[in-house]
């Protein structure tokens, strides 16, 4: 990379994040499907289904023992309502009242969400023509079980499923923890499926046979996980709709000189902790403010308790800052990589924010923290990654809604001139059988 490929800067010693030209930005876009992760996805799935096509139960049962997910002498997969509500009622007073305050935002912006797309009609040649907006049957919501729990998957994919109008909500979660059994009881999951991995997405996509349960096979599958889930969502879309293909966890800041390093070497480490692989990634117009927050970070992760301490300085082997040119080169960049949350640190940072055209959440200014929008100011913090963001969106109702179009011809005689249109389409077309079925509808 650049001048310090190993990591060191010639000037200013040791560096945290690895200093990278623009030209070499593309290099670090992947894809989200890990290739030896898809091989042993496709070979769990195999291992479970039986010839019904269904997830078999004692296979599930067997194989989530195996990898970790339930302890040896499980007997059932399931979590029941008793155990979530005992669960809730379990934390403390400050707990709950942060639980139920979060579930009040992210509710009330899905809910607004939800208002924002209605039915409608219009007057067609003869007739009305329209569409109608419903809500699939059963949603799956898988949240993470690795290194932490994460409740605030739990409500940001559950309460969403909710607030779009799905009768059933499914959830998946590893080993939850009780914090994540009290987030699926504030968040009304039906189910709670103790199960994670591609062994979770098999269940949750083709159900289960002769559950106990009565948990239906889900419509649409979403949240986000390991590489193991990111793979079994690409083998099982189709099948069931999914929310996404996501990668490691990434934040990118965009900043200037008047950033304050100490803010955004924050923002960089939060990110980090997430994982080993995930990423953090610095554009900014001064090299002065880059070398200051890298100095911050340094001391930062020192700080930070163990295992955080480890995760964090692992993924900031995979990060970076490039020095750019001027704001509208930091976008630019920043635009090539649609990253999946992006920071904006800079003068006049709502202009600069929406002159951004990709990414997956956006957090405009130094008090708009990203980690706010991980625990519910309200937008949803299942996020695209890997460069998905230029052409999807995060996670939201409309994942969850059919959007089903209708016509109907009330008067034969005025539908004339569309039945003479398809008439002579069909046959430009080649297709004769479609021109005989609107000569048909020809007025005598």
């Amino acid at each position: 990379m650049a001048e310090a490929t190993n990591g060191e800067d010639k000037n200013d010693g040791i560096c945290m994040l690895h200093r990278i030209t623009p030209d070499q930005v593309a290099l670090e876009i992947k894809d989200p499907v890990d290739p030896q992760a898809l091989l042993q996805a496709q070979d769990i799935m195999k291992e479970l289904r039986q010839a019904n096509g269904k997830v078999g139960k004692e296979s599930l049962l067997q194989v989530a023992k195996r990898l970790g997910d339930l302890p040896a002498d499980a007997t059932t997969y399931m979590a029941s309502k008793e155990d979530c509500k005992a669960a809730f009622d379990g934390l403390t007073d400050q707990e709950r009242t942060a639980l139920i305050n979060i579930h009040g935002r992210v509710k009330a912006f899905a809910e607004m969400q939800r208002k924002s797309v209605v039915d409608m009609e219009m007057v067609i040649p003869g007739g009305k023509a329209g569409h109608t907006v419903s809500p699939c049957r059963a949603a799956g919501c898988y949240a993470p079980g690795g290194r932490y729990p994460l409740p605030s998957s739990v409500i940001m994919t559950a309460v969403t499923a909710r607030a779009a109008g799905c009768e059933t909500v499914v959830l998946a979660s590893p080993r939850p923890a009780p914090i994540t059994l009290a987030a699926a009881f504030i968040a009304g999951a039906d189910y709670v499926l103790c199960v994670g991995g591609a062994q979770a997405i098999a269940a949750m996509a083709y159900g289960i046979d002769q559950d106990e349960s009565g948990m239906p096979s889900c419509d649409v599958i979403c949240g986000p996980g390991n590489k193991w889930v990111t793979a079994a969502k690409s083998i099982v879309s189709g099948h069931c709709g999914i929310d996404m293909l996501a990668g490691p966890s990434e934040v990118l800041v965009i900043c200037d000189e008047t950033a304050n390093p100490k803010i955004v070497a924050a923002d960089l480490i939060a990110q980090a902790e997430h994982d080993v692989v995930a990423r953090a990634i610095l554009l900014s117009t001064s090299s002065d403010i880059i070398q200051q927050i890298d100095q911050e970070v340094a001391r930062q992760v020192k700080a930070l308790p163990e295992p955080n301490r480890s995760t964090a300085s692992e993924a900031l082997k995979q990060s970076f800052a490039v020095k750019c040119d001027s704001v509208e080169h930091c976008v630019q960049i920043s635009d090539a990589i649609a990253p999946e949350h992006l920071e904006i640190q800079t003068k006049d940072a709502m202009n600069v924010g929406m002159s951004c055209a990709n990414y997956g959440g956006l957090f405009v200014g130094e008090h708009a923290a990203e980690v706010l929008g991980d625990y519910g100011a309200g937008p949803n913090h299942t996020l695209p990654t890997g460069g998905t963001g230029r052409h999807t969106g995060g996670l939201s109702v409309f994942n969850f809604l059919r959007i089903r179009t209708w016509m109907r011809v009330d008067d034969a005689a005025a539908s004339q001139t569309m039945v003479n249109d398809s008439i002579v389409m069909a046959r430009l077309e080649g297709l004769e059988g479609h021109a005989r079925a609107a000569e048909t509808r020809k007025s005598s």
